[in-house]
């Protein structure tokens, strides 16, 4: 049954994310100011939005820290970590301090882990090994009985995953999953390889352009592609959903509309349909990595009554 072991704290999740979240702007170079994230997390709940998400950056900030303060700040929202990186705490302490959040917020907290990548486990002196073993033991290792125990709260737990064999880890060892950057055929994929019960919280990326000529917001889409093809892993996912060598070696229309979200806020609306249609059960807005935080928290703003009232039924 996952993580917590009862499909009602899937449930609790799925009706406090509602079906479209934001992604707060990421900045892997300037450090920002908390009185601009509480002003923006301020913003984005008065927009109407039911969930903010956060990225973690090891030795840049914590990303369970910054959440506490964010939830403080706000009345409503529900967070989510996309994601908290493994490397950034032992076991048994993101266990421990993902459980003071759940107590302290009831209902207003998800824990989404990833793996992260090589250089970021050298960072922390680890070695990287094998991802799905290296997921799955750091997982088990979270229940490891401790001195002190955490508080008994139950925790939705997701684990990021863009590819079968860690989907399929995902649905057997925790809530659910969350994928990012993939067309919605990976997104059906995701929930057949899930099954009805899990969680899954799609990552979609958004290029908001409000230019009539969707050439600008399209060529600033391909470019986001086109960054993710260097690894050959994502290249060999697409391909496995039926993309041709060449549609991926040009990055073809096709395949950018298909996995960008980009023009204004009825195009991307119509993408988040696309993935609840597909079987997604949230879906959290991306903005582009180096976009300036005011100006994505500006663009989420400007997105948010063509998304708020959106229902996963339609």
């Amino acid at each position: 049954m996952g993580s917590t072991g009862t499909t009602t704290v899937i449930d609790a999740a799925r009706r406090a994310l509602g079906p479209v979240g934001v992604t707060l702007p990421v900045s892997f170079t300037t450090p920002l100011s908390i009185d601009l994230q509480r002003e923006a997390v301020h913003r984005l709940e008065h927009a109407g939005y039911h969930a903010v998400w956060t990225n973690e950056v090891i030795g840049g900030k914590d990303a369970l820290v910054q959440l506490a303060v964010l939830l403080s700040a706000t009345e409503r929202l529900a967070f989510g970590t996309s994601v908290a990186n493994i490397w950034a705490r032992q076991p048994q302490t993101m266990h421990g301090a993902a459980a003071v959040l759940a107590q302290a917020y009831p209902g207003r907290f998800v824990l989404g882990l990833g793996v992260g990548h090589p250089q970021q486990a050298a960072d922390v002196g680890q070695e990287f090994g094998s991802p799905l073993a290296t997921m799955r033991d750091y997982v088990e290792r979270m229940a490891a009985p401790t001195q002190t125990p955490a508080p008994d709260v139950a925790v939705p737990r997701i684990i990021a995953a863009n590819g079968p064999k860690m989907l399929a880890l995902a649905g057997e060892i925790a809530d659910g999953a969350l994928p990012a950057v993939q067309p919605p055929e990976f997104t059906a994929q995701a929930r057949q390889v899930l099954g009805p019960d899990k969680l899954l919280v799609v990552g979609l990326s958004v290029v908001p352009d409000s230019d009539s000529d969707r050439d600008r917001a399209r060529a600033i889409a391909r470019e986001r592609v086109s960054a993710g093809l260097g690894q050959p892993s994502y290249a060999a996912g697409l391909a496995r959903l039926g993309y041709s060598d060449q549609e991926i070696a040009e990055v073809s229309d096709r395949l950018v509309d298909a996995v960008i979200g980009h023009g204004d806020p009825a195009a991307i609306a119509a993408k988040v349909h696309e993935h609840l249609a597909a079987g997604a059960d949230h879906v959290t807005l991306l903005s582009q990595v180096g976009t300036d935080f005011s100006v994505g928290v500006d663009q989420l703003e400007w997105l948010a009554p063509a998304l708020v009232g959106i229902d996963r039924s339609v």
